[in-house]
């Protein structure tokens, strides 16, 4: 994960350094060698199933993970050793699973210590474990006796990790929204009575304790019905009227929203509404039983790409504002021998490592090499992500390159994006008002337009497309019918100067965007060191 831009030299310090007449330039070298400042933030992992018999080996999985995609953590139902094996030394984090079964034999120290050396130990330090997962949404077995001895194990579990030095790694329990007694209004959400007090206040209790996060699988597929039709475009993030809730005044427009900040306000009701929630598991199918509602690969692309644009963008929750939730999608692969055709369709890729869809997870040499005919993606850039058919694609071409935006870059970058290139020289008239790429009025059709111009314009060179890391090579054209977006340089409209060169290399756009906002924040830290 790439740390936004933070400056850690002390301002009595700076201040000190300025009234010695340092030279400017020597201020800015130092900074530019003691910052990052990348804004992008990457929360999105996988869940790793294996309920199939067509699947790739896990060798090939983590190469594949490694070298063609943009996760970095993936989490599994077991502590398979093959899986771990194949992760060691990709750099990708694992979350792995106590079965339901085992929970009851670890809640006493040696049994935890056991269990730690058997399914952790041979691996450490070259596969890079992150959580271990005790049990999978244990309240919704309803069985007494593992629901009494999850507290136990997790315990257990802990101090084994703690005595084997390996205090990084946090102890978690999925659970669903099932563990509580009503979600909507989010503010009224409360705990299942008898369980609030006996089982979720301990737990949270552990959680605050050891600084691990409360994991939680919230699903807005399994709150739309048939008889409520806004109740799918409320799940999709899609324009929709909103869910008002008197207690807070807060309209949510998503069921995502409000399905996590109900989990937070149950959480609060009980005192520990400061404990972090970590998104173990939320998706959407691609393909489901006649006449199930909601279900469709355009439906899937759209939640999705959708949420991982959400929880990117950093905006949090209306009662969890500016919080950003590590967040696992369901999942990576269709597993065919799941019960129901939906279930066997939740998969981002087929088990050829293909895309079912693309949500913006792969990385940008794959998604030109995966070329024009490679089914179904998430690259629209006029209002989000879309599942184009064959029969609707647009016009492709490998001769013909096109720059526009990741979909799963935030808000934020995408505005500076535009800012960026329509104050160097670019001619950003046809997305004003009454321009004939104004439609749609959205900020990412906007960006795209910006963008691809700028591309355009400086040479078509890929790392004019960079960006930051939100931009991406397509060669899928992006124009509408009123809005026609360039593919090749023109000798008219206003020159753009090329990114300066320093000893014959390009320096890209995003070098140049970087220290536009890097002054900016220089700017603001020497105001303050003469207040």
């Amino acid at each position: 994960m790439v740390s936004n831009f933070t400056f850690q030299f002390p301002l009595t310090s700076l201040h000190s350094f300025l009234k010695m007449a340092v030279p400017f330039h020597f201020l800015l070298l130092l900074l530019l060698s003691t910052s990052n400042f990348s804004s992008a933030t990457y929360n999105i992992g996988v869940n790793y199933g294996t309920i199939a018999n067509n699947l790739p080996p896990p060798t090939t999985v983590a190469t594949f993970l490694k070298t063609q995609t943009t996760i970095t953590h993936i989490k599994i139902f077991d502590t398979n050793s093959s899986i771990l094996r194949a992760f060691a030394n990709t750099n990708i984090s694992v979350t792995v699973t106590v079965s339901n079964a085992d929970i009851p034999s670890l809640t006493k120290l040696p049994s935890a210590q056991k269990w730690i050396t058997t399914n952790i130990l041979p691996f450490h330090p070259k596969t890079i474990f992150n959580r271990i997962a005790v049990g999978n949404e244990i309240l919704a077995t309803s069985d007494k006796t593992l629901i009494a001895h999850i507290l136990p194990a997790m315990n257990a579990l802990h101090q084994a990790l703690t005595l084997s030095n390996l205090t990084h790694i946090q102890i978690v329990s999925p659970n669903s929204l099932g563990i509580l007694s009503s979600s909507s209004p989010p503010s009224s959400a409360a705990f299942r009575r008898g369980y609030d007090v006996t089982i979720f206040t301990p737990i949270l209790k552990f959680h605050r304790e050891t600084k691990s996060p409360f994991m939680i699988n919230p699903y807005p597929f399994f709150g739309i019905s048939s008889n409520q039709p806004d109740a799918l475009n409320y799940a999709l993030f899609k324009p929709n009227g909103g869910v008002f809730d008197k207690a807070t005044g807060i309209n949510y427009t998503n069921m995502f929203d409000a399905q996590m900040d109900a989990v937070y306000s149950a959480m609060k009701k009980v005192g520990y509404g400061d404990v972090d929630l970590v998104v173990g598991e939320t998706g959407w199918p691609s393909l489901g039983d006649p006449g199930q509602p909601g279900v469709s690969l355009e439906n899937a692309v759209s939640y999705n790409g959708n949420l991982i644009k959400h929880v990117n963008s950093g905006k949090g929750t209306p009662l969890m504002p500016n919080r950003t939730f590590e967040t696992y999608i369901f999942s990576l692969f269709n597993e065919n021998l799941k019960p129901t055709i939906s279930e066997q369709n939740y998969g981002l890729f087929k088990p050829d490592l293909t895309p079912v869809y693309d949500v913006g997870v792969l990385t940008q040499k794959h998604q030109q090499a995966m070329g024009p005919a490679s089914g179904p993606t998430a690259m629209g850039p006029a209002s989000g992500p879309t599942a184009m058919g064959p029969s609707e694609s647009p016009e492709s071409s490998p001769s013909k390159k096109w720059c526009v935006p990741k979909t799963n870059a935030s808000e934020k970058a995408l505005q500076a994006n535009i800012d960026y290139v329509c104050s160097h020289g670019i001619d950003c008239g046809p997305i004003k008002n009454g321009g004939p790429c104004y439609k749609p009025d959205s900020l990412r059709s906007h960006a795209a337009y910006a963008m691809n111009a700028y591309y355009q314009k400086s040479g078509h060179h890929d790392s004019d497309c960079d960006f930051g890391h939100t931009g991406v090579i397509t060669h899928t054209d992006p124009s509408s019918e009123t809005c026609k977006f360039p593919y090749a340089a023109t000798s008219s409209g206003p020159n753009v100067k090329k990114p300066d060169t320093d000893g014959g290399s390009l320096k890209s756009a995003t070098s140049k965007l970087r220290l536009y906002h890097f002054l900016f924040h220089l700017q603001f830290l020497i105001i303050l060191c003469f207040l």
